[in-house]
């Protein structure tokens, strides 16, 4: 990795960290080129401090480090994208992130689902809202669903129309969206369960 620490005149480059995990980006730093090499010879993140003017370790005071998965360098060879696994909050006002964001997962148009199912729950507008509806009738209900769509969309697979088991199929999730919240549960938890098992 030939990173350009010439092109200011103090030494430091970017150093964008992001969690390796939800890919939420967490803060910015500076490195010079022995805090980079000091991040790859411990595992803990390092930067230059403007100041303190010296050499930091994320968390030698609180703790909460940030612990090394990857670095990748950008195309001009000045900026540093930092993959970290974090512990604890990053930000020294105590929260997971410098912009004050939660540090949770992310799954796309799948979180706004989980989004837009809660609520309506919540609404409980049984009369507009599908999803209200169907919490409205129970827990039996909303599996009974989840059993029907698996079926049609089994069904589907077994055919040769794919744009009918794409429909199933989305018709699948978002029921089964909506099962897990009656639960009590969301993607994270099924996510977490995978992690579990992942050898």
């Amino acid at each position: 990795m030939k990173i350009d620490f010439t092109k200011n005149s103090d030494g430091l480059v970017p150093a964008v960290v992001q969690d390796a995990t939800t890919k939420n980006v967490l803060m910015l730093g500076y490195m010079n080129e022995e805090a980079f090499n000091k991040t790859q010879e411990t595992k803990l993140v390092t930067f230059f401090s403007r100041t303190k003017n010296r050499l930091w370790t994320k968390g030698e005071e609180s703790g909460n480090v940030l612990n090394l998965v990857d670095i990748k360098l950008d195309c001009d060879n000045d900026t540093l994208l930092v993959f970290v696994n974090p512990k604890g909050p990053t930000c020294h006002t105590g929260t997971d992130t410098c912009w004050s964001e939660e540090n949770n997962p992310n799954y796309g148009f799948f979180s706004t689902l989980e989004s837009v199912i809660a609520e309506r729950v919540a609404n409980k507008d049984t009369k507009k809202s599908y999803v209200a509806s169907l919490f409205s009738k129970g827990i039996n209900k909303v599996a009974q669903k989840v059993g029907e769509e698996a079926v049609e969309t089994v069904i589907e697979a077994m055919d040769n129309n794919d744009e009918l088991f794409l429909y199933e199929s989305a018709d699948l999730l978002f029921h089964y969206l909506m099962l897990l919240q009656a639960k009590g549960f969301t993607l994270k938890d099924i996510e977490n369960e995978l992690i579990g098992r992942h050898k």
